[in-house]
C-alpha cells in the first residue's frame, strides 16, 4: 500500500469491490468520455457536421486513458477537464475538433457525480434486496423457535426468533422504499452551456427547437428520463 497517499477506511476497509470501482478514477473519467460521446451523438442527430468515423474513434478510446499525459497537461493548464479533453484529443485526432463542443466543465463533472451516485444507489439496493431475501428465509425457518422477548430492556413475554427477524425485515423494507424513492427522483444535469443559458448552443445550432432537444437526448443516452430545468453554472458569486 502506498504510505504517502491519503486513504480512508471508506475506500480501503469497508466497501465492496463493486462500490470501490464505481468511485474509481477509471469509472469517473470513462464516464466523462461517455458523456462526450453522448453529446457528439446528440449534436450529429441535430444536424451538426459530425461523422460516424469521429464517433467511432471516440467510442474506441472511452477506457483508454493515459493518466501521465493528463497529469502533465493539468500541471500546465491548471484545469482537470481541459487536461482530459487534450489527452482524449490525442487519442482521437479525427474527433478532436468536436470533443466537448459547446459544453462547459460542469457538463462532465456534475453529470458524472449524478451518474455515479445513481449507480451507487442501485448497487446498495441490489445488495439490500439480497439481505432481505436471506432474512425472509431465516424468519420463516425460525418462526416457531421460542426465545425471550424484551421490553424496556427487561425480560418480558416469550416470542420467537422468526418474529424478531420480521422486525429487522420491516426496517430494511423501509430502507428499500427510501432508496427506491431517491433513485426514482434522480435527474441528469443536461448540457446547458457556460452560464446555464445554453447560449453556446444557440450560436452553434441557431435553432431554439433543436437546442430544447439536447438535454432529453443526452439524458436518454445516459439512462435517465428526467433532467433539471435549470442548473448551477461555472460562475460563482460571493454572497455578502
Amino acid at each position: 500500500m502506498e504510505k504517502n497517499t491519503y486513504c480512508t477506511p471508506l475506500s480501503g476497509r469497508y466497501p465492496s469491490k463493486e462500490m470501490n470501482y464505481i468511485w474509481s478514477e477509471t469509472s469517473k473519467y470513462s464516464t466523462w468520455r461517455k458523456l462526450w460521446v453522448a453529446l457528439a451523438e446528440t449534436e450529429k442527430e441535430l444536424e451538426i457536421d459530425i461523422t460516424e468515423e469521429q464517433l467511432n474513434e471516440m467510442k474506441a478510446h472511452v477506457f483508454d486513458i493515459d493518466y501521465d499525459i493528463v497529469a502533465q497537461r493539468e500541471a500546465e493548464c491548471r484545469h482537470d477537464v481541459m487536461a482530459h479533453v487534450y489527452e482524449f484529443g490525442l487519442k482521437c485526432p479525427l474527433a478532436k475538433p468536436i470533443i466537448h463542443l459547446g459544453a462547459t466543465s460542469c457538463y462532465v463533472t456534475d453529470n458524472t457525480d449524478v451518474i455515479l451516485m445513481t449507480n451507487a444507489l442501485k448497487l446498495i439496493k441490489q445488495k439490500l434486496v439480497v439481505v432481505i431475501q436471506h432474512l425472509k428465509i431465516f424468519a420463516e425457518k425460525y418462526k416457531n423457535t421460542t426465545c425471550l422477548g424484551y421490553t424496556h430492556f427487561q425480560p418480558a413475554q416469550l416470542t420467537t426468533v422468526g418474529k424478531r427477524a420480521t422486525l429487522w425485515l420491516q426496517d430494511l423494507l423501509e430502507d428499500l422504499e427510501e432508496l427506491e424513492f431517491v433513485e426514482s427522483h434522480m435527474k441528469l444535469l443536461g448540457c446547458k452551456g457556460t452560464t446555464g443559458t445554453q447560449e453556446s448552443f444557440m450560436k452553434l445550432f441557431k435553432d431554439e427547437e433543436k437546442v430544447k432537444q439536447i438535454d432529453g437526448k443526452i439524458a436518454e443516452k445516459m439512462g435517465f428520463d428526467k433532467v433539471y430545468a435549470v442548473s448551477r453554472t461555472n460562475v460563482y458569486q460571493k454572497v455578502r
